[in-house]
């Protein structure tokens, strides 16, 4: 149950960080995005705690799985739902305009202090007895 609660937690946390990014900057922000961020932050914490593989190799595990859950959001947002909440199409090297070799080098840059902090923050809990998802 407390792994639960753990992982919730960071679902949360990943959601609201995510929404916070978008609202930073691109001044808007949509629900689908929570749970995107959410499930992404889930996952960045399996690569940061769970791989034993280098660092550099986790930072390009993270860009590639956020950009494949934009894309699979996007497909499912704005194409299947057509809702419409972001158009890359005007970007270069886009993919049906969902997602863009532009953002994919960003995720990967920005996964560098969030597996960082993923992995000191399991640490931490570990050393306290804590849970570890």
């Amino acid at each position: 149950m407390k792994n639960v609660s753990v992982y919730a937690l960071i679902f949360l946390i990943g959601g609201l960080a995510y929404c916070m990014l978008e609202l930073l900057f691109r001044q808007r922000t949509h629900l689908s995005m929570f749970f995107v961020g959410g499930l992404c932050v889930v996952l960045l914490n399996i690569i940061a705690t769970k791989s034993r593989v280098a660092p550099w190799k986790k930072w390009i595990a993270a860009g590639a799985l956020i950009t494949t859950a934009e894309f699979i959001a996007g497909a499912v947002v704005n194409i299947w739902l057509g809702l419409n909440v972001w158009d890359y199409s005007h970007m270069r090297m886009n993919l049906l305009g969902q997602i863009s070799l532009s953002f994919t080098l960003l995720w990967v840059l920005l996964s560098i202090p969030a597996i960082w902090v993923l992995e000191a923050v399991d640490k931490k809990r570990t050393q306290k007895g804590g849970v570890t998802p």
